[in-house]
């Protein structure tokens, strides 16, 4: 094939328990979040020399990357060629902010995957690609639940970590209006290599929570309280989420991401210029073939 194409959903994270490991397929984390229709897609063709009648391996890795059509570099992307042994240029679109909480790196892993193993059919199951991506997101220290999320869609809970076959998943059964407003990045790979303990503990503590009454509105809930319990909310995202509630909706902070997120019309209500999408139902998939 000479290319293919695969999108995967935005994920914006609502609370998280991290358990690290050194194998990245089992590292991972507990808690839960939002696929949104907003996402990233990727197209992945062979480098040259390497496609039908050519070894696909090559010099398997990234030939070349863009990122809305500007060169880049993602260590995920990286890592899911180099495991799947194929060389390949890969060209990345994002609906979302990058570096704001809406888990684009593990996006951009997971379609690469799917895309890769359709355009040099390597005959590959979804939950292989699915592992793939993990762990190659776990070892690039830039996410460790947002994959296993967007592969499932909707508002995924994450009951056990790691990648399938290891981590176990249930999910909220709704599917909200949502808002969202960014005002910039936040460093990933700085929280997750920092101190970890009091950011588990409020992320069990939010889970348990969620658990009891598993709602759109508990998810939000559990989301605001585990951001100030985790010591993680920043003082834009504090103002707007007070903003919103003072309104009578439901916000809270985008792990990890300087970004606010409401359900229905919340920061629109609170005076904001949002972005709006759904929640995406089915998560990740490959685009049909023109």
């Amino acid at each position: 094939m000479d290319e293919a194409t695969a999108f995967a959903p935005g994920h914006v994270t609502a609370f998280f328990a991290p358990y690290p490991d050194r194998d990245p397929v089992r590292a991972g984390s507990r808690g839960a979040g939002l696929a949104l229709s907003d996402g990233v897609e990727v197209t992945v063709r062979p480098a040259d020399g390497t496609g039908e009648g050519s070894d696909p391996a090559g010099d398997a890795g990234l030939a070349s990357l863009e990122l809305d059509g500007v060169p880049a570099g993602m260590e995920p992307v990286e890592r899911v060629l180099a495991e799947l042994n194929v060389a390949a240029e890969v060209e990345v679109f994002s609906d979302v902010p990058v570096g704001a909480g809406f888990g684009v790196s593990g996006a951009a892993a997971l379609a690469t995957a799917l895309a890769a193993n359709a355009a040099f059919e390597l005959d590959r199951s979804e939950n292989d690609l699915v592992r793939v991506a993990h762990a190659a997101e776990a070892a690039a220290g830039t996410g460790l639940g947002d994959v296993v999320g967007q592969f499932r869609g909707g508002l995924p809970v994450r009951l056990e970590p790691g990648a399938p076959g290891y981590g176990r998943m249930d999910g909220v059964p709704a599917r909200p209006r949502v808002e969202y407003v960014s005002f910039g990045e936040l460093s990933t790979e700085r929280v997750l290599g920092g101190d970890l303990d009091p950011v588990r503990e409020a992320g069990e503590a939010a889970l348990t929570r969620l658990m009891r009454a598993p709602d759109e509105a508990e998810l939000l809930a559990a989301g605001r309280e585990f951001a100030v319990e985790a010591g993680l909310q920043v003082p834009e995202v504090a103002e707007a989420v007070e903003a919103v509630e003072a309104e009578g909706g439901l916000a809270s902070m985008a792990m990890l991401g300087r970004t606010v997120y409401a359900l229905g019309t919340g920061l629109s209500d609170a005076g904001y210029d949002p972005a709006a999408c759904s929640i995406h139902p089915t998560g990740a998939t490959l685009r049909p073939e023109e």
